[in-house]
């Protein structure tokens, strides 16, 4: 394809005058192919399978179509991203919607997608496939979570179109069985945006409360009609099966026809093959549970019947074997005639018989006047031991004082400072301890003489020896204590020597 020719563009300096094609900046040559290629494909569908799948933090989705020989980006702005059928991820086989383009930034081309849908039955099971195994392992469809169906549900909720057959279906199936209230949220069940509201008129269910202006269904009917595999494609995604596997309400799934099977059927706590059959497992059948109730209540009036009649046979049996009350009735009117004839001479008999032994009793009472004068005589006794006590008391105190006496003059006659008083002395060491024995000084040792009346002197020893022979002669003290030995000698000389 030959460039585009600029008409009102006057030639280059470097053109003029020559045959050379002109000179383009880059930005004019991107710009002239960004219009051819977006004017040549304006509007393009592209059968492909996802590469590279990514989702900005901006919200766009950039991806690659690739096939066995080629491969192109693609992009999706956020604005469309949320609209998408499908949800993008690699592996996926899709036909994409759009327009091809150029990125200056890159020097590529690029396809923006406007839509995007499976290419092929074989590629949407397999994802369909993939996405039931991932649920499955998080415990979506275990069977833990699914929940018991109320017997007889006072409010029934319904997720399906207004206008379709299904609803005219279900009302029709639960006035002919057991007529019940129907709550109606209309959602559209296949297309863009059909997932969505179906989610949310799940979750909106289980957000009212029973005691609300609306009251909140005791079950829940999500239902479709029959259709290919793209027309039930909003029930097979995850955000659907994510509210249907999480409903506190008991749901029941009727999607399509018997044969087919969506996501949601493994998430609800029961499946449906149709609609009709959903209202069926809804309600019991009104005639058949009068019908029960009154073979059972014609069975319990038979029971109870023959039971009563029994009863009665056994009764009739037992008063066979039992004497005629008349006969019971004398008996006991003559023994109480005989019992009243008695009582009088009897109780006659026990008022003398009591006021006897009162008159016993009154004899071996004490007399007041002799209980003081006995008692009287008691006192007397207790202040004459009294008294007798107290003189014996003084004894022993007159005699343990004089123990006492006597203990101290001879403790006294024992004391050392008697021998004081005899002109003895105490010897002690310079601990202050008593010397009993000359070996135990030693020369140079500083004593301590104590006489009478708290008299005391100082000494050294200047010799030491034993017997009653001539003193020993005296050792030579340290030098130290010459000067110390000389000056109190000087000063002690009318003392003399003690040992």
């Amino acid at each position: 394809m030959n460039p585009p020719a600029y008409d009102n563009e006057p030639p280059g300096p470097d053109t003029a005058g020559s045959n050379e094609p002109p000179v383009f900046s880059v930005t004019e040559l991107s710009g002239a192919l960004k219009r051819i290629v977006e004017d040549s494909f304006g509007y393009v569908r592209v059968r492909g399978e996802i590469s590279g799948f990514k989702r900005a933090a901006s919200g766009h989705l950039y991806m690659a179509l690739k096939d066995a020989d080629a491969n192109m980006d693609a992009v999706c702005w956020r604005g469309t991203a949320g609209k998408l059928d499908i949800e993008p991820e690699d592996g996926l086989e899709v036909i994409a919607t759009g327009r091809v383009t150029t990125y200056a930034a890159r020097s590529k081309y690029q396809m923006v997608i406007e839509r995007l849908e499976i290419a092929g039955e074989g590629a949407l099971l397999k994802m369909i496939e993939e996405r039931r195994k991932r649920l499955t392992a998080e415990g979506l469809f275990d069977d833990e979570r699914k929940q018991a169906l109320p017997y007889l549900p006072e409010i029934i909720g319904v997720v399906t179109s207004p206008t379709g057959a299904v609803f005219r279906d279900i009302m029709h199936r639960l006035n002919d069985r057991f007529p019940r209230r129907v709550m109606l949220w209309p959602v559209l069940v296949q297309g863009t945006n059909a997932a969505e509201q179906v989610t949310a008129a799940i979750e909106g269910f289980n957000a009212l409360t029973a005691d609300g202006d609306v009251p909140r269904p005791d079950l829940l009917i999500v239902a479709r009609g029959g259709g290919s595999l793209e027309d039930l494609m909003a029930f097979n995604e995850e955000n659907v099966v994510r509210a249907a596997a999480g409903s506190a309400i008991p749901l029941i799934s009727a999607i399509g026809h018997e044969t087919d099977t969506t996501l949601i059927d493994f998430a609800a706590d029961r499946r449906a093959p149709t609609p009709t059959a959903a209202a069926e497992l809804a309600v019991p059948v009104r005639a058949e549970l009068l019908a029960q109730l009154a073979d059972d209540g014609s069975r319990l009036f038979g029971a109870m019947t023959r039971q009563l009649s029994g009863f009665g046979q056994h009764v009739t049996g037992l008063a066979r074997g039992l004497p005629e009350p008349r006969r019971i009735l004398e008996v006991a009117m003559q023994r109480a005639d005989d019992w009243s004839e008695r009582l009088g001479p009897a109780m006659a008999r026990m008022v003398a018989d009591r006021r006897q032994d009162v008159g016993k009793a009154a004899n071996q009472l004490v007399r007041p006047g002799d209980y003081v004068v006995r008692k009287r005589q008691d006192l007397a006794v207790v202040v004459q031991s009294d008294e007798r006590f107290n003189r014996l008391g003084q004894a022993i105190f007159q005699t343990r004082a004089q123990y006492l006496a006597n203990a101290a003059k001879l403790l006294e006659s024992y004391s050392y400072k008697g021998v004081l008083e005899r002109g003895f002395a105490v010897v002690r060491d310079s601990a202050g301890a008593p010397v009993t024995a000359a070996d135990t000084l030693s020369p140079g040792d500083e004593i301590s003489l104590s006489f009478k009346e708290e008299g005391r002197a100082a000494a050294v020893v200047s010799s030491v020896g034993a017997g009653t022979g001539a003193p020993p002669a005296p050792r030579k003290p340290a030098a130290k204590k010459k000067a110390s030995a000389k000056k109190r000698s000087s000063n002690d000389d009318s003392q003399g020597t003690l040992l």
